[in-house]
C-alpha cells in the first residue's frame, strides 16, 4: 500500500516541482489539478487548503504568471528563495555538488541507478528524487525506497519545503509546497527506516 501511495504521489510532485508549468510533462497535470475532485483520489488527508491554493493558483487571475513564477522560484537569474538542492540545506557551505550530493552519488552507484536529469544537474534536486523514489515504487524496491527516503530525501525536504511555502509568492507553489509537506510527512510516518537526523545548514 505504502508503494503504491508514493508511486502515485511522488510522480505528481516530482513533475511539479522540476518541470516548467508549460512543459508536456507538467501541462497534463495542470489539467488535472484545476479540478478540486482530484483530493479525493490523494492518499494523505489534510489537503483542503493546499486544494484550494492550487486551484486559485490555476485561475490566471494573478500579476505574476505561473511560468514567471516557476523562473523565479526554480531557475533564477536572482538568488533562489529556496534552492531545490539537498547539498544546499546538509553541507556546511550550501553549495551545489557538495559532500551530500556526492553521497547520493555513490548510493545511486552501489544501487545501480541512473538519476534521469538534465545535463550537468546535481543528482540531489527535489523533483528528481520525488520522480525517482516514485519509481522505486512502482518498481518494488522495498529496500531501496527507504534508503533513499531515509537518508537522502527526508532529512532535508520539509526544511526546503517549509522555505518553498514561505517564499512562493504564488497561490499555486504555496498549495504544492503544503501538498508535498502533507505527504511527505505520511512518507516518513510509513517508512521502515528511521530518517536520519542531519544537521540543516540553509
Amino acid at each position: 500500500m505504502m508503494l503504491d501511495k508514493i508511486a502515485l504521489t511522488g510522480r505528481v510532485l516530482g513533475v511539479l516541482l522540476y518541470a516548467p508549468p508549460q512543459s508536456k510533462e507538467c501541462q497534463p497535470l495542470l489539467a488535472s489539478l484545476a479540478d478540486p475532485q482530484w483530493l479525493v483520489e490523494w492518499p494523505y488527508e489534510g489537503g483542503e487548503q493546499a486544494a484550494a491554493l492550487i486551484a486559485e493558483g490555476l485561475s490566471g487571475e494573478h500579476a505574476e504568471s505561473l511560468e514567471e513564477a516557476y523562473q523565479r522560484l526554480f531557475v533564477g537569474p536572482y538568488a533562489l528563495p529556496a534552492p531545490p538542492w539537498g547539498s544546499v540545506y546538509l553541507d556546511r557551505e550550501s553549495v551545489l555538488f557538495g559532500d551530500s550530493t556526492l553521497r547520493l552519488r555513490q548510493w545511486l552507484r552501489v544501487n545501480t541507478i541512473e538519476a534521469q536529469r538534465e545535463q550537468n544537474e546535481p543528482e540531489d534536486h527535489i523533483g528528481t528524487l520525488l520522480m525517482m523514489a516514485a519509481w522505486l515504487a512502482e518498481e518494488k524496491q522495498h529496500k531501496m525506497i527507504s534508503g533513499l527516503l531515509a537518508q537522502h530525501l527526508l532529512p532535508w525536504a520539509p526544511r526546503y519545503l517549509e522555505l518553498l511555502e514561505q517564499h512562493a509568492g504564488h497561490p499555486f507553489y504555496q498549495g504544492v509546497a503544503q501538498l508535498a509537506q502533507i505527504t511527505l510527512a505520511g512518507w516518513a510516518a510509513e517508512c521502515p527506516t528511521p530518517v536520519a537526523t542531519l544537521e540543516l545548514y540553509f
